[in-house]
């Protein structure tokens, strides 16, 4: 029996420190109190109600933000759209696929895919949605001309046609996971004129319709009243903030000027449990933070310096002191626990100064000196995970010079501009998503440019392949080249650590495939 990573871990406030005796206190109090332990739902929250403000404020936001479906990059704008819009199909709590726009589909081979196109769905603007505007949408994402962040998604894509209510997409090879690539946040269903949608409209037709929005500054949507999911939508308004400094944003949920708050500092849970004032939501998955390498640039272009640098981290000290447990060590592999083909079994790196010394010298180097430039933009306490890599990383004749970077406009100017700096992945449900977004040649994501022959031919033959066995073995190889090749230190799988005030109720299962329940907790929270 293995455990259920997808089910969230769910500290709920208590007015001493917790204990054995405090929490089973509390549980025989459970009816008087309204506490609610991990894992089960108290009976107030037992059915959604309607109504309310949700005010949300996150670490991440640019003032460079917009409407682009194909152009979001970070947490801010993954929340404004799935306010605004829905895609094909919806990943659900528990990582299954289930039907949204489209509300089925089908492959007799895996080439050749039908999406029934659901009938009575409306955009804000009243237009009924239809074949055509699905088509457009998608369509966004293909061609020489464009600049979407998942274009590479629709490179195997031969041809989108109509057919009736039904749009048949089809591939040059077999992919069996291609459903779950219709599930990403950027193939947002838009209005289409002509064959082609307007990527600067505030049009969707998602559970809220955009009032006003200051990009990188703040947005507020109200409920759309014609919204097709009857069970969903519960909120009569959301504001969305952008908070980057991790201190005003716990001061906002403290003081009641936010209901929720993203990046939540391990070091302030037992505050916050102290004073009754917020749930916090742990949740696992496969997330994790990353300390991406130009590989195009020296010295990050040979491999011997990349494994020094992995070798020169304690990745179990900076579970325990950055992410205070809502974590596991990670290998410097992408592919989580969570996922259908995760390599167990590969060779575990460990801090070791004398192995990474060895490379150093294999690289022909007797010290090395790099610039890591970090903000807490990236992830809570990158700026400290840098300083303890530094720490460490000197013991192995490496010298780690800290540039620390202002959070404002970190995502422009310095991820995927400066050779080595910090970042942070969402999971992906299945391999070929993360793969293909992150470290396929030529993916607009992959951010340390990375180019590798045998797993470029491996992703190919993975997503084609039908023996359960052979694919296996083929998604392990991409693995460990990805970990003794590759060039981002993954040091750490991260929970989804977030807080919510009193006064929010939440499913009681909430999805580990993205931050925030999958960006859908506008859609699928409450009013407590």
């Amino acid at each position: 029996m293995t455990r259920d990573l997808r089910k969230p871990t769910i500290i709920r406030p208590f007015a001493r420190p917790m204990t054995r005796r405090t929490l089973l206190q509390g549980a025989g109090a459970l009816g008087a109190a309204g506490l609610i332990l991990p894992g089960t739902m108290g009976a107030a929250h037992a059915e959604p109600r309607r109504g309310g403000t949700f005010r949300i404020g996150l670490g991440h936001g640019n003032t460079t933000d917009g409407y682009d479906p194909g152009l979001i990059d970070n947490l801010y704008a993954q929340v404004f759209a799935a306010a605004r819009h829905n895609q094909l199909i919806e990943v659900a709590a528990d990582g299954q696929l289930i039907p949204e726009i489209a509300e089925s589909w089908e492959s007799a081979d895996g080439k050749t895919w039908v999406f029934r196109i659901r009938e009575g769905v409306s955009f804000h603007s009243g237009k009924t949605v239809t074949v055509e505007d699905v088509i457009a949408s998608l369509n966004h994402h293909r061609g020489d001309d464009a600049t979407s962040a998942v274009k590479l998604f629709f490179n195997p894509v031969t041809e989108i046609r109509a057919d009736g209510q039904n749009i048949v997409v089809t591939l040059d090879a077999p992919n069996g996971d291609f459903p779950y690539l219709m599930s990403d946040y950027h193939l947002a269903i838009m209005p289409g004129t002509d064959g082609r949608i307007d990527p600067t409209s505030t049009d969707g037709c998602g559970p809220y319709i955009v009032e006003s929005f200051e990009p990188g500054v703040q947005a507020s949507l109200n409920r759309n009243p014609n919204y097709w999911k009857a069970d969903r939508g519960h909120f009569d308004r959301v504001e969305i903030l952008a908070i980057l400094d991790s201190a005003a944003r716990l001061n906002a949920l403290m003081t009641g000027q936010v209901d929720l708050i993203d990046q939540i500092d391990p070091a302030t849970i037992g505050m916050l449990e102290a004073r009754g004032v917020a749930n916090i939501l742990s949740i696992p998955g496969n997330a994790h933070y990353v300390f991406p390498m130009d590989s195009r640039a020296a010295p990050f272009n040979d491999n011997n310096v990349r494994l020094a640098l992995k070798y020169a981290i304690d990745r179990e000290d900076m579970v325990e002191k950055i992410l205070g447990g809502h974590g596991a060590v990670s290998n410097d592999n992408p592919i989580g626990p969570a996922n259908r083909y995760f390599h167990a079994e590969m060779e575990p790196k460990t801090f070791d100064p004398d192995r990474a010394k060895y490379y150093l010298r294999q690289a022909g180097l007797d010290s090395l000196d790099v610039s890591l430039h970090v903000a807490d933009a990236a992830f809570s306490g990158a700026v400290d995970a840098g300083a303890l890599y530094a720490e460490t990383a000197r013991q192995a004749g490496i010298n780690i010079n800290l540039v620390r970077e202002p959070n404002d406009g970190y995502w422009d100017n310095v991820w995927m501009q400066k050779p080595f700096c910090a970042s942070y992945w969402g999971g992906r449900a299945v391999e070929d998503h993360m793969f293909t977004t992150g470290y396929a040649s030529g993916a607009a994501w992959n951010d340390s440019f990375w180019e590798h022959e045998r797993f470029n031919e491996l992703l190919l033959k993975a997503r084609s392949e039908v023996n359960e066995d052979l694919r296996r073995e083929m998604y392990h190889e991409m693995q460990q080249i990805v970990s003794f090749e590759g060039a981002v230190v993954i040091p750490m799988n991260n929970n989804y650590v977030m807080a919510t005030g009193l006064n929010i109720a939440t499913p009681e299962r909430i999805s580990a495939n993205w931050n925030l329940d999958g960006f859908r907790c506008v859609e699928r929270w409450w009013m407590a």
